[in-house]
C-alpha cells in the first residue's frame, strides 16, 4: 500500500507540475494574442497612412504635369510675343 501511495503521490506531482505549466502557456497564449491584435491594428493604421500618402503623391504628380503644361503654355507665348517682336523689328528694319 505505502509504494502505491509513493507512485499517487508522484503522479499528483506530476500532474500539478503540468497544470502549472499548461496555465502558464495559457497566460503566453493569451500575451500573445493580445500583442498580435495590437499588430494587427498598428499594421491596418499604417496601411492606411500609406493608401493615404500614395494618393498624396499621385495628387502631386498630376499637380506637377498641371504645372508643367502650365508653365510650357506661358513659355510658349512668351516665345511667340518675343517672335512678333522679333518680325516688326525686321519688318522696320526692311521698310
Amino acid at each position: 500500500m505505502e509504494a502505491t501511495d509513493k507512485q499517487i503521490e508522484t503522479i499528483y506531482e506530476k500532474l500539478q507540475t503540468l497544470i502549472k505549466q499548461h496555465q502558464k502557456a495559457l497566460k503566453e497564449v493569451e500575451r500573445l494574442q493580445k500583442e498580435n491584435d495590437q499588430l494587427k491594428a498598428e499594421m491596418s493604421s499604417r496601411s492606411d497612412v500609406n493608401k493615404e500618402l500614395v494618393k498624396k503623391v499621385d495628387s502631386l504628380k498630376l499637380n506637377a504635369l498641371n504645372l508643367h503644361d502650365h508653365a510650357r503654355k506661358d513659355l510658349e507665348k512668351r516665345i511667340n510675343t518675343y517672335l512678333n517682336e522679333i518680325d516688326k523689328c525686321l519688318s522696320l528694319l526692311n521698310s
